[in-house]
């Protein structure tokens, strides 16, 4: 190549800056592409999603099972087995109250109303100023026919729409998942067979055996402590005299898995039901001190004892995941955003180049010194 051929350094920076800029715009395609398809294909990644987290917590005690001699399909069926039995018993015992519950929803909320509107109650004042605001601002004539719009839509008309669905994708994981663990460890060597290097092969089997081990270990203690806090919620709750206080108890269990929105929807309900179920409004919030105080001495007091401190996520990150898979994945998204999020921390952990990213997720140490 000639010297007036060669590029001039001028050149060659305006060339850097168009590479540059080619892969910025080719990155944001790709996460739009990949947002859109984590919304469009939801129903499908939800399900999966949640057997690929149990496959990681369930891998390590079907190897313990294996070096005792049984095989990997029936380990994988006694675990598929065991969650089939708690998805029965769950459905066998709650369903009909929570139907009855959902059904019954529309004229709790009204019975919430009349209660806060009627003579003496809080709202009282608020609803007289609102009408005679209405009134001075809009004046009704004489002439004018009030129609009532009655919606024939019915919450549990939706619920029930829903139902199918939600059973298919749990039926849909258990079935995954007992693939996946019959599998044995074919599922992580197939992953990693596109790995050429034989130091790259082992270090990401170390990589994955360490996520098995540290969020099989996290999962597995949070799952008990959240049980542990859904009989306490309903043991508390039928003291209270609350009607299905064995499903506010399931619901403390469930709604503990959502950081931040979980205690206060669960307690909200327990209140609407006590303030529907008794006189007053004081039972009512003694139901909902109750349920917050049993929560906040789990988050305070109990978690923080049995789960390692390397484990706390930055509060301002899990805020964002849940949010964000909230509004991909609906309340699902909810559940497995922080099992996800703890998987993306470990992986940061352990991979040199990543290990930056894995202190900006978890929490800053030095606020506990």
């Amino acid at each position: 190549m000639s010297r007036d051929d060669a590029e001039t350094p001028d050149e060659q920076h305006r060339d850097v800056k168009i590479l540059r800029g080619i892969k910025f715009a080719g990155l944001g395609i790709f996460l739009l592409l990949l947002l859109q398809t984590l919304v469009w294909a939801s129903d499908f990644l939800i399900p999966v999603t949640t057997a690929i987290l149990g496959y990681f917590v369930l891998n390590r005690p079907r190897r313990w099972l294996a070096r005792m001699g049984m095989p990997p399909t029936v380990s994988a069926a006694v675990f598929t087995v065991f969650l089939i039995l708690i998805v029965g018993l769950a459905l066998v015992n709650l369903s009909e109250p929570v139907s009855n519950f959902i059904s019954e929803l529309p004229g709790i909320v009204q019975q919430i109303d009349d209660k806060l509107s009627a003579a003496g109650g809080a709202l009282q004042a608020v609803n007289e100023a609102t009408d005679a605001a209405g009134e001075i601002l809009n004046p009704k004539d004489d002439d004018t026919v009030e129609v009532e719009v009655v919606s024939k839509t019915r919450i549990s008309t939706v619920v029930a729409g829903l139902a199918p669905s939600l059973l298919g994708q749990i039926a849909f994981a258990i079935l995954l998942l007992f693939f996946l663990i019959s599998s044995g460890d074919m599922f992580i060597r197939k992953t990693l067979q596109s790995i050429g290097r034989f130091g790259g092969k082992r270090r990401a089997v170390e990589i994955v055996y360490d996520i098995e081990d540290r969020l099989g270990r996290y999962l597995g203690a949070i799952t008990a402590i959240n049980a542990g806090l859904g009989v306490c919620v309903a043991a508390a709750m039928a003291l209270w005299g609350l009607p299905n206080f064995l499903m506010i108890g399931v619901l403390a269990f469930l709604f503990n898995f959502v950081p931040f929105v979980g205690a206060i929807a669960g307690s909200t309900i327990a209140a609407a039901l006590a303030f529907v179920s008794f006189e007053g409004v004081w039972p009512a919030a003694g139901v909902w001190l109750t349920y917050m105080i049993l929560t906040s001495a789990e988050a305070q007091l109990v978690t923080p004892a049995l789960i390692s401190r390397h484990m706390k996520l930055n509060t301002t990150v899990v805020f964002l995941s849940v949010a964000f898979f909230a509004w991909i994945w609906s309340v699902m998204g909810m559940i497995v955003a922080l099992p996800i999020l703890t998987v993306i921390k470990i992986a940061c952990d352990e991979i040199d180049g990543l290990k930056a990213v894995g202190r900006f997720l978890g929490q800053d140490e030095t606020a506990d010194d």
